[in-house]
């Protein structure tokens, strides 16, 4: 394999640096609802994206199967809710409490594959979901102490992260037989009408927002959507996926950071204290499940 055009460890800073403005660009964007803001984020994406796809990637789509269009609409349609939940939940709690708790996806997508595919559990993959379990509960029992509100949003939170999870779940298949853009254009838009309808049938507003607001739907689309996970997918040519995990572990911190320089939200000893624990799980999390895999092929090439 030829050597990068400049260091991946780079690319993974900026990717992760990328997806933690999200959460913060949500929550300046306070006149919209949460649906509005996910539809634009997305629409803009699929505008953007379009002109590409067509003078690339158009013949792709005769290889798109019935079963293809099946998947990728039931992926597109949790996408869709994963948004509403997750920004949703950016109006009830804090930034710190909903990223981390929206960041355990790979604690379902391990409990989707153990249900559906039969996947076994390592001792050490139940131990760091041990911990991964109570760091969340410290941190949903603190936010309780402080409302019953903000313990509504951190349940926001953990249904986004099980959204995402079926996203990713009723992709993976499609995802193998189609490029990158193909599959990630199609889901977009699946879940931009997806978004339509759900904003139509509660009569939601889809104009007359100010005009920073739009600013915040392009930036959206451009950073978390497009700048952080084109650059995660760009480096996992270069390196592993557990490496390009562990990363995205960080964002939580980056958003923190931001929503306390930006938004003026300070942390709460349980959110520190949980939050530690929740990351320090997750670590252990796919360091147990990566190991494993590596195990696996090696015993399946041996």
């Amino acid at each position: 394999m030829r050597f990068p055009p400049f260091n991946p460890y780079i690319a993974v800073v900026i990717g992760v640096l990328s997806v933690s403005t999200s959460a913060v660009l949500v929550k300046l964007a306070d006149q919209a609802p949460a649906a509005i803001i996910a539809n634009y984020r997305l629409l803009i994406a699929v505008v953007l994206m379009a002109p590409i796809v067509y003078s690339k990637y158009r013949s792709e789509f005769r290889l798109i199967t019935k079963r293809d269009w099946f998947l990728s609409t039931l992926s597109g349609i949790f996408l869709a809710f994963h948004f509403i939940l997750w920004f949703e939940s950016l109006n009830y709690t804090s930034v710190a409490s909903s990223v981390v708790l929206v960041t355990l996806q790979p604690i379902f997508a391990f409990l989707g594959t153990f249900f559906f595919f039969k996947e076994r559990f390592t001792a050490g993959a139940i131990i760091s979901m041990v911990i991964v379990l109570f760091g969340s509960f410290i941190i949903s029992w603190g936010d309780f102490q402080i409302s019953g509100i903000a313990l509504f949003g951190d349940m926001l939170a953990l249904l986004g992260a099980i959204t995402i999870t079926g996203y990713f779940l009723l992709g993976q298949h499609v995802r193998k037989r189609l490029s990158l853009i193909t599959y990630t254009f199609v889901v977009y838009g699946i879940s931009s009408i997806t978004l339509f309808i759900y904003n139509v049938a509660l009569d939601n507003s889809f104009t007359g927002y100010p005009i920073d607001h739009w600013w915040i739907f392009i930036a959206l689309a451009i950073f978390p959507t497009f700048l952080g996970h084109t650059l995660f997918n760009w480096a996992l040519k270069w390196l592993s996926t557990s490496t390009i995990t562990m990363g995205i572990v960080f964002e939580p911190i980056g958003a923190s950071v931001l929503a306390y320089l930006i938004l003026g939200e300070k942390i709460t000893w349980s959110q520190w204290l949980g939050g530690t624990i929740v990351i320090f799980g997750l670590f252990l999390f796919i360091m147990s499940t990566s190991r494993k895999s590596k195990v696996t092929i090696a015993r399946k090439n041996s």
